[in-house]
């Protein structure tokens, strides 16, 4: 960003932001965030229910087969009962169909349970990253916003679809089986749950350190979505080719693509080693029920299809039991996710409606700057510098630090219906930032905008966007066709309407002779198109949404004398009957304004007509001299117009 120190900003929020890693590394798995966690889940209560009501019925169906195991031990093979048999043999095979039937009802709840509430998630976050200001999107990486997105709002989902599936359903199964196992045999239930210690003891332990790793993984894992975002790019390929800085790029994805393995790996193992002590605790429970159930037939005191069912039922005791302890270090792990995502939703929103804000139908044009100042940084906010990454890590957040307080200070003029401004001044003396306070993408820190008598904090932003039009230095194109782009201002318009708008640019030409027309893919941000052809296409899809407020950064450098002269044939129509707000780099706009206002480092030093500004021979004149009296040598065109 050009003009008054970058694209920074900020404020305490951010400085959460910044820490937020370190403090979240240590934190417990609070209430409040189980409880924000449960709001997204209360709209599927019904839901949620009837899956409970499923898992139920699906558990005691499972429970079945040992009861069914003992009759065979204690009743049929004895007494030699063919027809019971036969019955046995049908109920074993009723029992995985049952069961399976009911399993495809449950994992439709399940599903749709957890793809709902992470459709409602990712929906919030993205419009509130809508609603942030320029702050949020100067300061934090792409791939980093991609990052929370895709793999964060996955974790997520998983927690939704498997993890909390997974606590209800042991949860029942254990229970259920505790009861059946009491029933059968007291004593060997009572040994049984004897090795219940060791599956739970170790596993808050792990739990808390497999979350410090998976939290870790997922900041290698954004750091990586960083770099491929930035190098595997249109711009950012083009960047490392021209400069052949391909090897150390290679190198840079090479170190964290590491870190991600290795990451990985340790959380493998972690698991594992977990997963083998809890099938070491298993087998010593197996064992105790072997010596003590074995001593019990031998007494006399329960039957030999009793030890077989209990035997049976173990293996739902300790399973159950066993899950519950890995799903209580997957639920930990698992809510690293929803942190990540709820620490996006907790950035404040620093441009925000008033809730009697006023909807503004149609602007005259009046603007009014009074007394207006604007920092990058607060107040009372001292510049946060980034420090050098550790080796394998990234900030997440970068801090651009002003080389000034202000980037505006203390700017005052007036703009009427109609007249055309042109914005003159030296590189970084806060001609941006006046183009970015009018749209409101920033709030002045001191002093007001007003159009039509209206501070613009009074106006709606939505109104307020549609009576102004931008066209920025850089012009961006979605990766569409040329239709979708020019409709992107105007959804109802028509093919006339759009090749009207395409003439008044002087691009409609170029568009027909295109293979497929309007329907030609314009490519990723426009690359397809030469540099002029994105600024016609730009000030075509201004024309079409029709503004009647017009903020034009003029670029030319980039352009050659045919491009240009095509753009600056556009933009006159343009700016006809409209109040426009111009930075200035062409003389001919210079001299059709009403108005010339020159900014030296933030401050507005003079303001006046062209003959006016001569006259004081101040910063305008310097200006004028150096950079525009050539233009008009170089074309023989120099006339009185310099007196």
């Amino acid at each position: 960003m050009r003009g008054g120190g970058g694209g920074g900003g900020g404020g305490r929020g951010w400085r959460t932001f910044l820490s937020y890693d370190e403090q979240a590394a240590n934190a417990p798995i609070d209430r409040e965030l189980l409880r924000r966690v449960w709001q997204y889940a209360q709209p599927y209560l019904g839901r949620l229910a009837l899956m409970l009501v499923a898992i139920v019925i699906t558990s005691a169906v499972d429970l079945l087969p040992p009861l069914l195991y003992r009759d065979l031990f204690d009743n049929v093979l004895p007494n030699q009962d063919y027809q019971r048999l036969m019955i046995l043999g049908l109920l074993m095979l009723a029992v995985p169909f049952i069961s399976g039937l009911i399993g495809v009802g449950q994992r439709y709840l399940n599903a749709s349970i957890g793809e709902g509430i992470i459709y409602d998630l990712r929906q919030t976050m993205y419009e509130h990253l809508q609603r942030m200001g320029l702050h949020f999107f100067t300061r934090t990486k792409s791939g980093l916003i991609i990052s929370r997105f895709e793999e964060d709002v996955v974790g997520a989902q998983n927690a939704i679809t498997s993890t909390v599936p997974s606590i209800l359903t042991n949860a029942v199964r254990l229970l259920s089986t505790l009861g059946i196992m009491l029933a059968i045999e007291w004593r060997l239930t009572l040994m049984a749950l004897a090795v219940v210690p060791l599956f739970m003891l170790p596993a808050r332990r792990v739990g808390r350190v497999l979350r410090d790793v998976r939290r870790q993984a997922m900041n290698y894992n954004a750091d990586m979505s960083v770099i491929v975002g930035e190098t595997l790019s249109i711009s950012g390929a083009l960047l490392a080719k021209t400069f052949g800085r391909q090897p150390q790029e290679r190198e840079r994805y090479r170190e964290v693509n590491q870190n991600v393995r290795d990451i990985g790996l340790r959380r493998a193992m972690i698991a594992r080693w977990f997963s083998l002590w809890l099938e070491l605790a298993g087998s010593i429970g197996m064992v105790l029920i072997f010596w003590g159930g074995g001593y019990f037939v031998l007494q006399g005191s329960i039957t030999s299809g009793s030890i077989v069912a209990f035997v049976a039922y173990i293996f739902s005791l300790y399973g159950p039991i066993s899950a519950l302890s890995n799903i209580q270090v997957e639920f930990a792990t698992s809510m690293v996710s929803f942190e990540r995502v709820f620490e996006f939703l907790d950035l404040p929103v620093d441009i925000q409606d008033k809730p009697n804000a006023k909807r503004l139908t149609r602007a005259e044009g009046h603007i009014q700057f009074e007394n207006v100042s604007f920092s990058y940084v607060e107040e009372n906010e001292e510049p946060l510098l980034k420090a050098p990454p550790r080796p394998g890590e990234q900030d997440e957040v970068q801090q651009i630090v002003p080389t000034r307080r202000y980037a505006l200070e203390d700017v005052s003029f007036e703009i009427k219906p109609g007249q055309l401004a042109a914005l003159v001044g030296p590189s970084g003396s806060g001609k941006t930032t006046a183009t970015y306070l009018l749209p409101r993408l920033y709030d002045p820190t001191h002093g007001r905008i007003l159009l039509d008598g209206h501070d613009l904090r009074d106006l709606t932003q939505v109104s307020l966007a549609e009576q102004i039009g931008m066209v920025t230095q850089e012009s961006y194109l979605f990766h569409d066709t040329v239709r979708a782009n020019l409709l992107y201002a105007k959804p109802d318009a028509t093919q006339a309407e759009m090749e009207a708008a395409a003439k008044a640019a002087n691009i409609h030409d170029m568009i027909a002779a295109l293979p497929q027309g309007y329907d030609t893919l314009v490519g990723e941000r426009g690359y397809r198109m030469s540099g002029g052809e994105k600024q016609r296409l730009s000030i075509a899809r201004v024309v079409l949404k029709d503004p009647r407020i017009l903020i034009l950064d003029e670029a030319t450098s980039s352009l050659d004398s045919q491009s240009e002269a095509l753009i600056q044939a556009a933009l006159l129509p343009l700016m006809k009957g409209r109040t426009s707000l111009v930075i200035a780099h062409r003389l001919s706009t210079i001299l059709a304004a009403d108005i010339i206002l020159v900014l030296q480092a933030g401050k507005l030093v003079e303001q006046g007509t062209h003959k006016e500004l001569l006259a004081l021979d101040g910063l305008y004149a310097e200006l004028y001299e150096t950079q525009f009296r050539h233009a008009l040598e170089s074309t023989g065109q120099l006339t009185a117009s310099s007196s």
